[in-house]
């Protein structure tokens, strides 16, 4: 039985082509109007050419949980990804 390829391992960058690699990189989000939070250490696939990211699934998820939690009356937060 051959195994199936891992899809996240095998992404091309959607900009220019090649393929992401994974890295470990910290990235901003806006939630509700005037709120930023800054997830350190977050893992995503990204593009070594143009810096084009993706995030899998289950990391997203994990991403929406953190920033349910965040103050509303912050207007920048930095949270932690741990895994």
């Amino acid at each position: 039985m051959i195994a199936k390829p891992d899809p996240m391992h095998a992404l091309k960058c959607h900009q220019c082509g090649p393929e992401t690699e994974d890295v470990v990189t910290d990235l901003p989000f806006k939630v509700r109007g005037n709120s930023i939070v800054i997830i350190k250490d977050l893992p995503v696939r990204q593009c070594g050419n143009c810096s084009e990211y993706l995030i899998e699934d289950a990391v997203m998820a994990k991403v929406d949980i953190l920033l349910s939690r965040v103050d509303a009356s912050a207007e920048v937060e930095i949270l932690r990804y741990a895994a």
